[in-house]
C-alpha cells in the first residue's frame, strides 16, 4: 500500500506551515516554494483542511493560513482523512464484497492491517513530527514525512 500524493503533500503542508506559522498566517505560494507543491494543488488541499476545520483562513494583506488547533491536537490521519484519503487495504473498501460479491480469503487480514495503520496514523501528531524534526537537526522535513510513508507501507 502506498500514501498516495495527496496523502503525503497535505502532511508536508500542515507540517510546513506548523514549523512556519509563528503566530502569524503562512502564505500559501511560500508554502509552495520551500515543499515544491503546486500552489493550485495545495488551494485544493487547503480548501479541505479548512472545511475540516485543521486550519484556518486569513484574509487581507498579511493573510494566509494558521492551523486550528494545536500542533499536538492533529493527528496525521486526521489530515489525511480530511483530504479524503482513505488508508484502505481490502479492495472492497470493507463491503465484504471482494471476490465475486463475497468476502475473499484475506478480507480480515486486510481490514486488520488497515486498522492497525490507521490506529498508528492518528497516534502521530504535527507535534511530534516538529519534535522530531527538531531532534534531527540537519536533515529536511520531506525525509520525516517519507518515514511516514514507508512505515504505512
Amino acid at each position: 500500500m502506498r500514501l498516495t500524493t495527496k496523502g503525503r503533500y497535505a502532511v508536508t503542508a500542515v507540517l510546513d506551515l506548523a514549523l512556519n506559522s509563528h503566530e502569524k498566517p503562512v502564505n500559501l505560494g511560500d508554502i509552495s516554494e520551500r515543499q515544491a507543491i503546486s500552489l493550485s494543488y495545495l488551494e485544493q488541499l487547503f480548501s479541505k483542511l479548512r472545511k475540516n476545520e485543521i486550519v484556518k483562513s486569513i484574509r487581507g494583506p498579511g493573510g494566509g493560513y494558521l492551523l486550528n488547533s494545536s500542533e499536538d491536537e492533529i493527528s496525521v490521519a486526521h489530515i489525511i482523512n480530511a483530504v479524503n484519503e482513505s488508508i484502505e487495504l481490502a479492495r472492497c473498501d470493507g463491503r465484504a464484497d471482494c471476490h465475486d460479491g463475497k468476502q475473499c480469503l484475506t478480507h480480515n487480514l486486510w481490514v486488520d492491517l488497515s486498522d492497525r495503520i490507521n490506529e498508528f496514523l492518528d497516534n502521530i501528531s504535527i507535534g511530534e513530527l516538529i519534535r522530531q524534526n527538531n531532534e534531527r537537526k540537519g536533515s529536511d522535513m520531506s525525509k520525516v514525512v517519507d518515514k511516514i510513508a514507508v512505515t504505512t507501507l
